[in-house]
């Protein structure tokens, strides 16, 4: 067997053995003692869920997405070895232009604007 097929066989089977794992254990369901903070034995004062801020959760994704991009755009210094060199850069200028699209795309829809 080549090394291709080991991996692949050793993946299934370690999903499996996992999914059938986690089928067999019991469920648990925590209680409200479980759910509740640790506040030295005292009833909480007030709740310790915090808001989120939606906004900020959008800008979080949008600064994910494009550190994605730059990750991406790492191995492009090597493309020209390659034989057919011009491919790699179509693609990776699609890329960007895609992605540039959409962070103008979330510009005017007023996606960025930090104070609201």
């Amino acid at each position: 067997m080549n090394l291709l097929t080991t991996m692949i066989t050793i993946t299934i089977a370690l999903s499996v053995v996992l999914m059938l794992i986690s089928h067999l254990l019991p469920d648990m369901s925590p209680d409200f003692q479980k759910l509740s903070p640790y506040e030295c034995g005292f009833d909480p004062m007030c709740s310790a869920r915090l808001p989120f801020s939606l906004h900020f959760f959008l800008v979080a994704i949008l600064f994910l997405l494009f550190d994605l991009e730059i990750a991406l755009l790492f191995p492009l210094p090597w493309a020209d070895q390659l034989p057919s060199a011009t491919t790699p850069y179509i693609y990776t200028l699609f890329l960007i232009i895609l992605l540039g699209g959409g962070l103008m795309y979330e510009w005017l829809q007023g996606g960025l604007d930090w104070a609201k």
